[in-house]
């Protein structure tokens, strides 16, 4: 279940793979964090992968849609859409609830964050990426 990157994942623009690729460094700290031996009190590790997805994915979104933006990407609206339903997602993760049941938790986290990841960017990211390639912007 750890995050690895695969070709697969990568669109051909360098800044975005590069971000794709931070937020598999951010899935497999949470994976790490998940399988730890220590399992007596993993909430602030927990509350700090929790904080570092938000920050990161917000900056990564909002320069993705900018890019989006700038090119006229004919789906924009949509990919607006996903992104606000994952930033929803991890923002209504309730600190009682991780506090009460800490393993349980780190594992829907990850849940959600491999099945998001890998499904947004093979389909919805890659469908940007083939409409720049399509109209002639390679920003590679």
């Amino acid at each position: 279940m750890a995050f690895q990157w695969k070709e697969r994942y990568k669109l051909g623009i360098p800044e975005i793979d590069a971000q794709h690729k931070k937020l598999f460094e951010i899935g497999n700290r949470a994976y790490d964090i998940a399988m730890s031996e220590d399992r007596f009190d993993l909430y602030d590790d927990i509350m700090a992968i929790i904080d570092e997805l938000l920050d990161y994915t917000r900056y990564h979104f909002e320069y993705e849609e900018k890019l989006m933006e700038k090119y006229s990407y004919s789906n924009i609206n949509n990919q607006i859409i996903e992104h606000n339903f994952y930033i929803n997602k991890i923002s209504s993760i309730s600190p009682n609830e991780i506090d009460d049941n800490q393993q349980k938790t780190i594992l829907e986290i990850l849940d959600f964050l491999s099945q998001w990841i890998s499904t947004h960017i093979l389909f919805s990211d890659r469908r940007y990426a083939d409409e720049f390639r399509e109209k002639g912007i390679f920003l590679g």
